[in-house]
């Protein structure tokens, strides 16, 4: 049922971060114990999902989405909230994080959507697809949960190119984001002051943004983070330190050095070798992905297996971004590397999916044909 390609990349991820992991929380062994706990879940849930046809996972499109809708608007009104944010809602029987079902709902309704109604044809499929994407986009930010909201946005924008996303369109947010971005450059100083206010943002959300162009101007605060991230990962030079020789690992420099930032303890007693392997394997699970998605047996199938696997590489991009110092500090985890289970889950299941696809394509190629 598995991909052999794929899983023997993903193991390989699996196993560096067991090192990652155990380096950055040997001295709380329980933690690394829970690492290896969620590493197996993952795995397992890996393993059965491969068993599901693809075909069948379109008749879950829609009961899943419209549940995790209502999850998010009990978050809204009944969710817990911790340091400012109403992310996390208590069940009774277990305690969950809708936005993070979320990254798997979208791309199965949007791709039963797509495939419903022969591709995005008109103007009318074209606004009823967009309000799928946005209405789950709009409950997260007002969580407010800005980095999921923008990972949910592009894994429904990538989508949407599957789905035939005129070029111009393509383009022109292309534009529009790197006007963004230099304008920021140039009037940096001016924008940043505490008396200008950012539409749409919070304080904190913008003091993350500001201190990305300067670190150095809150080195004990808000631009901590990054400093000290920077700075392991540069220390470690061509081939690291060694494993649990990492000064800003062993010492704690580096916050949330298991979770967000194991990058950067990784690279730090790895070096640019070891962390080359790391983006390389993620570069080969995704373009693996991709390839399965081109060979699937249906139209969904085509489409969730390229989100999917594209969701993978924009999770590692965005985090080594951000602990290298490109991207502003959100929370979002190295992809299989980083301790904790919400996210691992996620990816798991996305991983399943995806390998659902690569079962069906091995059965289409050994000449059975599929039904509808």
């Amino acid at each position: 049922s598995l991909d052999r390609p794929l899983s023997l990349m993903i193991l390989m991820v699996f196993t560096i971060s067991c090192f990652a992991v155990y380096s950055a929380s040997h001295d709380d062994i329980q933690k690394f114990y829970q690492h290896l706990r969620n590493l197996f879940i993952a795995l397992v849930l890996i393993m059965l999902l491969a068993k599901i046809p693809s075909v069948f996972l379109e008749k879950l499109a829609i009961p899943t989405y419209i549940a995790t809708i209502l999850l998010l608007l009990a978050t809204e009104f009944f969710g817990e909230t911790v340091n400012g944010a109403t992310r996390w809602i208590n069940l009774g029987i277990v305690k969950m994080q809708p936005s993070e079902i979320m990254k798997i709902s979208l791309p199965l309704i949007m791709a039963w959507f797509v495939q419903k109604n022969d591709g995005l044809n008109s103007k009318s499929n074209w606004l009823l697809c967009a309000l799928l994407l946005f209405l789950p986009v709009f409950l997260i930010l007002r969580q407010p949960d800005l980095g999921t909201a923008i990972l949910i946005l592009i894994s429904g924008l990538v989508l949407l190119f599957f789905a035939g996303m005129k070029w111009n369109v393509v383009i022109f947010g292309v534009l529009a984001l790197c006007t963004f971005i230099t304008l920021l450059l140039i009037f940096g100083d001016s924008v940043c002051k505490d008396s200008v206010n950012w539409p749409g943002l919070r304080e904190y959300q913008k003091l993350r943004i500001c201190t990305l162009l300067d670190p150095m101007s809150d080195p004990l605060g808000a631009g901590f983070h990054t400093i000290q991230s920077v700075t392991a990962v540069g220390s470690g030079g061509i081939i690291g330190k060694g494993w649990l020789l990492g000064t800003q690992t062993q010492l704690a420099f580096i916050p949330e050095r298991s979770t967000d930032f194991v990058f950067s303890g990784y690279a730090e007693e790895f070096g640019f070798l070891g962390s080359l392997i790391l983006i390389l394997l993620y570069c080969g699970i995704t373009l693996r992905g991709l390839w399965i998605s081109l060979g699937a047996p249906t139209h969904f199938a085509r489409l969730l297996a390229g989100t999917l696997s594209l969701m993978t590489f924009t999770y590692a991009c965005v985090n080594i971004g951000m602990v290298t110092g490109l991207l502003p500090v959100v929370g979002v985890p190295l992809p299989w590397v980083s301790y904790g289970g919400t996210a691992l889950i996620t990816l798991s299941v996305g991983t399943g999916l995806i390998m659902s696809v690569a079962r069906d394509r091995s059965v289409t190629t050994q000449g059975f044909s599929f039904q509808q």
